[in-house]
Formats: C-alpha cells, structure tokens, sequence
C-alpha cells in the first residue's frame, strides 16, 4: 500500500476457486473510494458494464461500495466469478474488512 498526500493506494490480485482472476488497484482517502480499476480473466456481459462498475464506485465509502457491487453483478451476466468475489478482492486491496 502506497500512501501520497492522504490517498492511499491499493491493489490486490484474487484467483477465484475454478480458476478466473480478479485484479483490482485502487486509490481511497479514509474509507472512501477515489478510483477503481477492475481487469481479470473472467466473462462480464456487457463488457461496458465494468466501466460503469468503476465510476458507480468512485466517491463511495467502502460499505457503500460492497451494496453497489451486490446490486450491479444482479444485473449483468457474469461466469466464474460471484459479487461476493469482487468484495473479496477490494478488502484485500485496501487491506481493511468492513
């Protein structure tokens, strides 16, 4: 974890059970999101839907955060990977359980 100026940056890489990754940097104040970015090797129809995911969680709190992955993976088709693994990742990113 690097910290510049009161941002902290995070970043974390989670090999899902069967085998799909989920890489996630992020930059957080507090417990506030600054900036997400999500890659991996797993399937997400639409594809778009991930760019929309990293701006929605922009300015978040990190409990708000968790509702708004539960919410958005309702919504898009996804193979290899849960909303509960995307959570996983984002704790180990900023190294905090909430």
């Amino acid at each position: 974890m690097l910290q510049k100026s009161g941002i902290s940056e995070g970043k974390a890489d989670y090999k899902v059970p069967g085998g799909k990754l989920i890489r996630m940097r992020v930059r957080y104040s507090g417990d506030v999101l600054r900036e997400v970015r999500i890659n991996g090797d797993f399937f997400l129809h639409p594809e778009e839907a991930l760019e929309k995911l990293e701006e929605s969680l922009k300015d978040r709190s990190l409990k708000e955060a968790v509702e708004i992955i539960r919410e958005f993976c309702q919504h898009v088709e996804m193979a290899g990977v849960s909303s509960e693994d995307f959570i996983k990742v984002l704790k180990l990113a900023v190294k905090k359980d909430f």
